[in-house]
Order: C-alpha cells, then sequence, then structure tokens
C-alpha cells in the first residue's frame, strides 16, 4: 500500500540566508545604522529573491491543491531557490533586467504536471497563481504607507527602498498578465484554447517572449507598461518621490 505524499511546509535551509539578509539590512536601514545606498541595494535584491521564490511557489501550491503531487518531490514548496526549474529564468534574467532597468521581470515557471491537474480550470489557475502572490505582496508592502507609517517612524532610505521593491511587484504583476506566450497572462488562457494553437504557442514562446522583453527598452511600450505600474501602485498609495528615490539609492554605481 502506497503512502500519500503531505505537503512539506518548512522553509528550505537554502531560503533562510536570504531572509536574513533582507531582516537585517531592512533593520538596519530603518534605525539608519548602515550607509544607505549599498543597504537599500542588499534589501531589494534580498526582497525582489524571496517574492520570486514566493511567486514560484504560488504556480506550486494551487497545482498540489489541483491534484500535482509531484510538485512536493520536486521541493517547489519549501521556497527553495535551488528547487525550481529553471534557475537562470527564474533567477539570472529577472536579477539581470533589476540591475540593468529597475524592471520586476516575470521569472522563469516551476514545471507543472497538467494532465495531474482535475481541470483546465486549475491549470488557468495555476498561471494566475503568480501574479497574485506579487499583488499580495505588494498589497502588504503598500500598507505602512496607507497607514501614513512613513512620515512618522523610519528613515527616509528604508521607506525609499520599501517603495522601491513594492513597485517591483506592481511591474511583475503587469508583465506577468500580458497575454503574451510564455508569460502568465498567457498561461491563464491556454487551457482554454484549441490544442493545436496551444502546441504552437508552446513552440514559439521563447522568441516571442523574448521579443516582448527587448520591447521593453522601447520609449513607448515601456511607458505604456511603466504608466501601468503606477497607475497600480497608485492605489495603494505609494508615492512615486519615494519609488524614485530608492531606485536611486538602489543604483549607488550611477
Amino acid at each position: 500500500m502506497s503512502r500519500a505524499v503531505s505537503a512539506p511546509w518548512h522553509l528550505s535551509p537554502n531560503f533562510l540566508p536570504i531572509l536574513a539578509v533582507f531582516l537585517v539590512t531592512g533593520f538596519s536601514l530603518f534605525t539608519g545604522w548602515l550607509y544607505a545606498p549599498i543597504a537599500v541595494f542588499a534589501f531589494v535584491v534580498a526582497g525582489w529573491v524571496i517574492t520570486l521564490c514566493l511567486h514560484e511557489a504560488s504556480h506550486a501550491l494551487v497545482a498540489y491543491w489541483g491534484g500535482d503531487r509531484s510538485v512536493v518531490e520536486r521541493g517547489y514548496l519549501t521556497l527553495d531557490p535551488l528547487a525550481y526549474a529553471h534557475p537562470l529564468m527564474t533567477f539570472g534574467l529577472p536579477i539581470l533586467f533589476l540591475l540593468l532597468g529597475g524592471i520586476g521581470l516575470p521569472g522563469g515557471a516551476v514545471y507543472i504536471n497538467t494532465s495531474a491537474l482535475r481541470s483546465k480550470h486549475w491549470d488557468a489557475f495555476c498561471s494566475a497563481a503568480g501574479p497574485l502572490a506579487n499583488l499580495v505582496v505588494l498589497v502588504v508592502l503598500s500598507i505602512p504607507f496607507m497607514l501614513g507609517l512613513h512620515e512618522q517612524v523610519g528613515t527616509a532610505p528604508f521607506w525609499g527602498g520599501l517603495a522601491f521593491l513594492a513597485a517591483l511587484q506592481g511591474s511583475a504583476v503587469v508583465l506577468n498578465l500580458l497575454p503574451i506566450p510564455g508569460f502568465d497572462g498567457f498561461g491563464i488562457i491556454k487551457p482554454y484554447l484549441p490544442y493545436d494553437m496551444q502546441a504552437q504557442a508552446i513552440r514559439a514562446a521563447p522568441i516571442v517572449s523574448m521579443l516582448a522583453l527587448l520591447l521593453l527598452w522601447n520609449t513607448q511600450f515601456g511607458g505604456m507598461v511603466w504608466n501601468a505600474v503606477f497607475r497600480l501602485t497608485d492605489l495603494f498609495g505609494l508615492d512615486p518621490q519615494y519609488i524614485f528615490y530608492g531606485l536611486s539609492l538602489f543604483r549607488f554605481w550611477n
């Protein structure tokens, strides 16, 4: 008799150092103990890696609920940054785009056994779970600003870094929801398309998604994306001045 697989809800040891960097640099910024630009850089990068893990784990968690138990064996539910299917796509390119342009690039998705899911609705929900996780993080990071705490406690560099990290979540939501093959937005609608169209989109996804990313450097397309991002962050009380201040501190080499 086979034993039922249970989800390991513990945190991976590989995740803990990243969390520690985020908490220590955040506290140091809040109290003004560390030199601001370098601390903001470490704070934002660590926070962004954490949210990339949350994004991928959210895909896996919904897949687990939907019937795919293989995500347990792959370690996706422990927030282990080394467990995800495409380390380069999940972490390498997103961090590179973060350094080059301050863009919250969507990461590569975890491997989901879609044939094990109970319905195409679960398949669509799996894709939606990633950007939904970024939206939840955006809301959580925005709460102190909505309460006006940034005007009462802490330091300006801390609030700038936090606002920039929150804006990255907004950009991840906007980019992820684009209905382009290779992005979660297309993954949401893909289960409802004819199978031949799905196959064609899967084959074209690497080229199409890369072209879309290159277009981010186009002034018009990039402007449209950032306009949507600032409309989203404005809903949660994030002042663009704090976002740009955090970006300027993050890019300490400029």
